[in-house]
């Protein structure tokens, strides 16, 4: 019998938590009832309650398995370990907050079984705020053609990975992962399918996505999957610095020829100075995202330290 894992990343996730774990065991106990199953939760150390919520559902389900961090390792390590903690045939991953419909997991089941490796999840529309929605399509739009993966766009993570893939990812020992682009670096070679939906609004609680989350995520993107930033700096520099010499040199010669009607003021130099100085510490700070994200590889820590475990 084949057996499919299910993780559920949670973070201040009480109000969702049970009924996740009971639409979960629904789907697997009726629609997918000919495989076995487990359902891991792998918490990042929530404060509202969640975790005594996940101890309950575990000791009345022994395929209910649970993670504990120590600490919140962020909203990208926690769901990588613990896709590579998963024992499945395949396995299945799904945020808590039901903005990834459960509903879908059939189908990904099945696609799965015709021999697609990768089953990802690609929202068309949202149900969320339409402003945000089309910052996170311009964001996707650009970092599309910016990387030299073929990145995919409004693809969260959410999806079926076959045994294979997640052997991959046991064995890239990256500190700072960014499953996106890891899915979009491989996909061709696991044979991908794309499943489109409408991703519905979130089931109850508030949103953990905030600026700096947003931030940290384009981040990641940008210095682990493009160049682009780098180059636009060395280019840009270059452009600006050949301008320079030729303002310098036509003063220059305006100054040998003795024009003394030519009078440019101050105003000219202040501004050149200050839009230089804004350019420079912009570059200054895009370059400080990349010494960052070597620095954390070359520290290498754990993707994730456990506090427990329980059913395993």
């Amino acid at each position: 019998m084949k057996k499919i894992s299910i993780l559920v990343p949670t973070y201040n996730e009480k109000e969702n938590v049970e009924a996740m774990a009971e639409r979960l065991t629904d789907i697997l106990q009726t629609a997918l009832n000919r495989y076995d199953y487990e359902i891991l939760f792998i918490d990042n150390c929530s404060t509202d309650g969640t975790r005594d919520i996940i101890e309950k559902l575990c000791a009345k389900n022994k395929k209910i398995k649970a993670i504990f961090n120590v600490t919140n390792f962020g909203q990208f390590n926690s769901p990588f370990y613990g896709m590579c903690q998963t024992t499945g045939d395949c396995t299945v991953s799904i945020c808590c907050d039901f903005q990834d419909p459960p509903e879908l997991i059939p189908s990904f089941v099945e696609a799965w079984e015709q021999g697609y490796k990768i089953v990802s999840g690609i929202k068309t529309s949202s149900k969320e705020r339409g402003f945000i929605y089309f910052l996170r399509t311009c964001y996707y739009k650009m970092i599309k053609n910016m990387s030299s993966v073929r990145m995919i766009e409004h693809f969260t993570g959410f999806g079926l990975y076959d045994k294979t893939f997640i052997a991959l990812l046991r064995e890239l020992h990256d500190p700072i992962p960014f499953l996106r682009g890891i899915v979009a670096e491989y996909c061709s070679g696991f044979n991908m399918l794309e499943v489109e939906y409408e991703q519905p609004k979130r089931r109850a609680g508030k949103t953990h996505n905030n600026f700096y989350t947003l931030y940290d995520a384009m981040m990641l993107s940008f210095t682990s999957y493009t160049k682009i930033g780098l180059r636009i700096a060395t280019l840009l520099g270059f452009i600006i610095g050949s301008l320079s010499f030729l303002v310098a040199l036509v003063f220059f010669v305006l100054k040998l020829i003795r024009w003394n009607s030519f009078s440019a003021g101050y105003v000219p130099i202040i501004i050149m100075i200050c839009l230089l100085g804004s350019i420079q510490l912009f570059f200054i700070g895009f370059l400080g995202e990349y010494v960052l994200n070597i620095n954390t590889r070359i520290i290498n820590r754990p993707v994730v330290v456990e506090e427990r475990r329980i059913n395993f």
